[in-house]
């Protein structure tokens, strides 16, 4: 079983390459099981997807022990590096920021998702850095793997001929103190992509969705990172309410056939208990 060390070092390096990291977001032990199944060589949590299985709405109200509580449980279900969404860090200080990372290594994971605004609107960008640098001083010896998320494109208060050239800035600065990767998600156009790609300085992670790019689209423009957050989390929900719409108005079972058997999903968290 390689160490906690091994696997954050193992998670940097799949940052460089040769091929495109992607993240199959998970939000619970069952999920994580099955992504990690299927092949993906490392499992990043949705903030989102753990937050609708404990029966929160997105936005950090789910209180930060039950996300971290989440995130311990996933880490030590699956082999592979485990990557924690844990949104804005739980506070807009560097002490908050600091108090997270911590937690999320104590809780067996190696990467973190850390945000840039709060309410709504972009943080200082002074502060953001702040942030970063405390969170990565907070991981000690846990070689900690930070993506840096900026909501440039979609916060309150920047102009959209404004959105790019702030969000450029937020990466390069974030890269330049400390993060390992600049995450902009919610950008599906591939020119805009692919000019992210050219003048970020470092692994751009972009987040996919229906109507992105594909994948191999993608890795040509040089995009290091794809997550899809909480959209195989809320894929699954749409299933269970069309199986659940179906078995109560038609009386059918039609959107149960593409499940994973019941006999696999024993094994697979049957081997987490042997």
């Amino acid at each position: 079983m390689p160490s906690q060390r091994d696997k954050a070092a193992a998670f940097r390096q799949l940052h460089s390459g040769p091929r495109l990291l992607v993240l199959p977001n998970a939000w619970d032990v069952a999920s994580a099981s099955v992504i990690a199944a299927a092949g993906a060589p490392a499992v990043a949590t949705s903030s989102a997807g753990v937050a609708f299985a404990l029966g929160f709405p997105d936005g950090e109200r789910i209180p930060r022990d039950d996300m971290i509580g989440m995130v311990r449980r996933i880490a030590a279900a699956v082999d592979v590096p485990v990557s924690a969404d844990v949104e804005a860090g739980y506070g807009a200080t560097a002490d908050a920021a600091a108090r997270t990372a911590r937690a999320v290594v104590e809780a067996g994971a190696v990467g973190i998702n850390l945000e840039d605004t709060v309410g709504g609107e972009l943080l200082p960008l002074e502060r953001q850095l702040e942030r970063i640098q405390a969170a990565r001083a907070a991981a000690g010896a846990v070689p900690l793997v930070i993506n840096a998320r900026t909501d440039a494109f979609v916060a309150r208060g920047v102009a959209p001929d404004a959105r790019f050239t702030e969000a450029v800035r937020r990466a390069n600065a974030s890269l330049a103190a400390g993060a390992d990767c600049a995450f902009v998600p919610f950008v599906t156009d591939i020119a805009v992509i692919g000019r992210l790609v050219r003048e970020i300085r470092g692994p751009v992670n972009v987040l996919a969705k229906p109507g992105s790019p594909a994948l191999h689209e993608l890795e040509k423009l040089g995009v290091r990172r794809v997550s899809v957050g909480s959209a195989i989390a809320l894929a699954a929900y749409g299933l269970a309410r069309r199986a659940a719409a179906e078995l109560l108005r038609g009386g059918t079972y039609d959107a149960m056939t593409d499940a994973v058997p019941y006999a696999e999903m024993q094994e697979l968290l049957g081997a987490l208990r042997r």
